[in-house]
């Protein structure tokens, strides 16, 4: 909703939605940032529909869950000719599945982390800009020189671009960070309640650190092998070690206010295995790393561990 809010505000693109509620959809829409500044725009079409959609569009761009990706693809397929099709983040196998669906000459582009911290306060509406990047990233394939420079003009954000799919495929960024703490909060779960609802990041401890450190560790000799580099969570934290990176993590202001996913029942608040940091980051995050990790012979203990837990919890808990 950020990104439709900030495309669309200055009315010199035309932004249409392609939703499976469309009844839920305003065709006015506004993202807040934590300055007060309104990012106000205007939906052009709203339809579940992708004939309505597709065929008089230029560029696609996914932002959905992992689990919807490749069904969307294969849902749009039909009406793709020669428009870009895009993710908003690609560390959820965007391009693994799109390599799949459509063919060599397809142009693809996906961006290495979302551009904004973000989140939605009436679905359809209105979403909180808690955070900007200040450099985002991007991977292209079939796709013109100045295809990057646009979308960096349309964001007001510098992008750089990726020499590999796999540098934007690849993330110790959410598919590692929210696995590592929440095996570090509830990896002794056993169906107890608690009384409060944990705080994610403000709260962040040493272990949950040592746990995404020792991840990411096993994360880069995959990196390596591939030959593609993605900067260490210590380096891109500004860090030394588990505590100083624990430090960090509390002080971030545009994190501060995030809440573990947690649900509130009679006897108090137990953790929320629906919740996308559940059903999104481990089968569609983690499993990819190990998966990739598993073909090219690279040992990933920590994330062997992390994974079999979460989705463990996932299968023992989602209905």
């Amino acid at each position: 909703m950020v990104v439709a809010s900030v495309l669309s505000n200055t009315r010199q693109l035309a932004v249409q939605m392609l939703t499976a509620h469309p009844q839920k959809w305003n065709k006015e829409i506004e993202a807040i940032d934590n300055e007060g500044k309104r990012y106000q725009g205007t939906l052009d079409i709203i339809s579940s529909n992708p004939e309505d959609v597709i065929p008089q569009s230029d560029i696609v761009l996914l932002c959905l869950p992992g689990f919807l990706i490749e069904q969307t693809l294969k849902q749009i397929k039909p009406y793709i000719t020669n428009q870009a099709i895009g993710c908003i983040v690609s560390s959820t196998g965007f391009f693994f599945r799109a390599h799949e669906i459509f063919d060599n000459q397809t142009s693809l582009f996906g961006f290495q982390r979302v551009p904004y911290i973000a989140r939605v306060e009436e679905y359809g509406h209105r979403a909180a800009l808690l955070g900007y990047k200040k450099q985002l990233y991007m991977a292209c394939e079939n796709l013109p020189s100045d295809f990057i420079k646009a979308w960096s003009a349309w964001l007001k954000t510098p992008i750089s671009a990726l020499q590999s799919y796999f540098e934007a495929s690849l993330s110790n960024s959410n598919p590692l960070l929210h696995p590592a703490r929440l095996y570090g909060m509830w990896h002794n779960w056993k169906g107890q309640a608690y009384p409060t609802q944990e705080l994610f990041y403000a709260n962040w401890d040493k272990y949950s650190s040592d746990i995404y450190i020792a991840m990411d560790n096993e994360f880069q000799h995959l990196c390596k092998k591939l030959n593609v580099y993605i900067q260490p969570v210590l380096d891109y934290y500004e860090s030394t070690d588990a505590e100083t990176l624990a430090r960090k993590l509390n002080s971030i202001e545009a994190f501060k206010t995030i809440f573990a996913p947690m649900t509130k029942t009679k006897e108090g608040w137990i953790p929320d295995f629906n919740s996308r940091y559940f059903t999104e980051d481990f089968p569609y995050g983690l499993q990819i790393i190990k998966e990739l990790a598993d073909k090219n012979k690279i040992s990933t203990p920590t994330i062997n561990k992390v994974l079999e837990w979460g989705m463990k919890m996932i299968n023992d808990n989602v209905e």
